[in-house]
């Protein structure tokens, strides 16, 4: 036989083979080979039937199967062969080719033609079709920007003999997700970074689609090293971002993910940046009943420790004294690296320490110092000295009599000049003393006294003090 004749013979097979079938029939084969164009489908015995690889693309344009795979498609012609599709295009289904569809659960090709009340309105080949609203899409979207797209849907109901078509996008989708979902979750570990679109944003954080619908939450504490207020400011639906995977609960399928983890840690150069002493601009955050915290730089936080703030002898106390937004000059107390925690306290507006370091007073027996009254106990007056720093005068110290109001003497948030006369190791147990300070100006005075006394009276009748002293002091020999 000339090869002439043995193409016209694989022909006339091919036909007669293609007879058993008919124009939108269902049937089940196996994909035995993928060309360039087409792949060839196994139908049952020697039959032979083919479809165009375009139709098993995903819509990142990836093959979707393999040789050896199993699909289910729909005779469109038998004419030189069995062509199968995997869906109908929209303007070559009849309505037979609809209810088979329906039947079959196969795709259909439809354009949505405009939104009506409820859902669209769907051409699908010469039927019109309904699409609900909320089966559109997997994400509740504005209903003007599927008009006038082309979309595979579902037929979900098929009354009237086609007359009556109502059609569904979103299972479709649901589908194709959960045939991703299993390779995606095999991709979801502790450590790996992965690119996701945020589906939704809310008060508390933000859900990320990281595909096949499998979705993780970016907590708000998880979205920068600097604070945030509001996520919506920062995220919107629909933004695409990169993400680090922090934790994944194989029992609630719940998976925790990181956005400051990809970012330089502020903390790192904490310990070259900051030293014990430093005065600092911070700007105040938020208040607590505990103190105030306060931003140094973005993602480093200090708190100012209510025990910080000098006694104002104010009702309001000391929380008049800073407020948030507030920037203000802020000494540093102390710095735990490990736990990140700075403590700070507000140095006083137009003080001399603003702008310096190293600005600790020396609290140290025989110092003399002025403070602010605290608080009142029945054995003495506390007096703040320096932030975290409180001294006790002992009422046997304030230099008041007994029956003397020392409350009165000592109103809370006054300034008190006080002599140091002990401090223990620890340096939180400190002495103080009002009556030493009286004592001193005392003995100071008299010595001016007795000093101007030794002095040569001026010329004139002087006091009667002055005659009789003159009169007592010996007379030099």
């Amino acid at each position: 036989m000339t090869e002439s004749t043995d193409d016209f013979a694989a022909m006339f097979e091919a036909s007669i083979k293609a007879k058993r079938f008919k124009e939108g029939q269902t049937l089940e084969g196996t994909i035995v080979a993928i060309g360039p164009e087409v792949a060839f489908v196994n139908v049952g015995g020697k039959g032979e039937a083919t479809i165009e690889v375009a139709e098993l693309k995903d819509e990142d344009g990836d093959i979707e199967v393999a040789v050896g795979d199993r699909i289910q498609a729909m005779v469109v012609s038998t004419v030189g062969g069995l062509q199968l599709s995997r869906k109908l295009a929209r303007g070559a289904a009849t309505d037979r080719q609809l209810e088979d569809a329906f039947r079959a659960g196969l795709p259909v090709e439809g354009k949505v033609e405009k939104a009506v009340k409820g859902g669209y309105e769907v051409r699908i080949a010469r039927q019109r079709a309904f699409c609900p609203f909320s089966q559109i899409d997997i994400h509740r979207t504005d209903p003007s920007v599927h008009e006038g797209k082309v979309y595979a849907f579902r037929i979900i109901e098929y009354k009237e003999g086609g007359k009556n078509l109502v059609v569904s996008r979103r299972a479709l989708l649901e589908e194709e997700q959960r045939a991703s979902a299993a390779e995606v979750r095999r991709s979801i570990v502790v450590g790996a970074v992965m690119t996701g679109r945020v589906a939704s944003v809310l008060g508390f954080g933000a859900f990320v689609d990281l595909g096949g619908g499998v979705q993780g939450l970016l907590h708000v504490s998880e979205m920068g090293w600097s604070r945030v207020a509001d996520p919506s400011e920062l995220l919107k639906p629909g933004d695409e971002i990169t993400v680090k995977i922090l934790r994944v609960d194989d029992g609630t399928q719940k998976i925790s993910l990181g956005l400051k983890q990809l970012m330089a840690d502020p903390w790192a150069r904490v310990p070259e940046t900051y030293q014990i002493g430093d005065v600092r601009t911070g700007r105040v955050t938020r208040i607590a009943e505990f103190g105030a915290f306060v931003e140094l730089e973005p993602g480093v936080e200090a708190l100012a420790h209510v025990s910080t703030f000098a006694p104002t002898g104010r009702s309001e106390g000391w929380s008049s004294q800073v407020a948030p937004d507030m920037t203000a000059a802020f000494e540093i107390l102390s710095i735990d690296l490990e736990k990140k925690r700075i403590g700070v306290a507000l140095v006083p507006e137009g003080s001399a320490r603003a702008g310096t370091a190293r600005s600790q007073p020396g609290i140290a027996p025989g110092a003399r110092l002025t403070g602010k009254v605290e608080r009142h106990e029945k054995f003495g007056v506390f007096v703040f000295l320096a932030p975290g720093r409180t001294g006790l005068i002992p009422l046997s110290e304030t230099g008041a009599a007994k029956e003397a109001d020392v409350a009165r003497a000592f109103p809370i948030g006054a300034d008190v000049e006080v002599v140091v006369l002990e401090v223990d190791a620890s340096g939180r147990r400190i002495r103080l003393s009002a009556k030493a300070v009286l004592d001193a100006r005392e003995a100071a005075e008299v010595r001016e006294y007795t000093e101007r006394a030794d002095a040569t009276p001026a010329e004139g009748f002087g006091s009667l003090a002055d005659k009789l002293r003159g009169a007592l002091t010996p007379r030099e020999k």
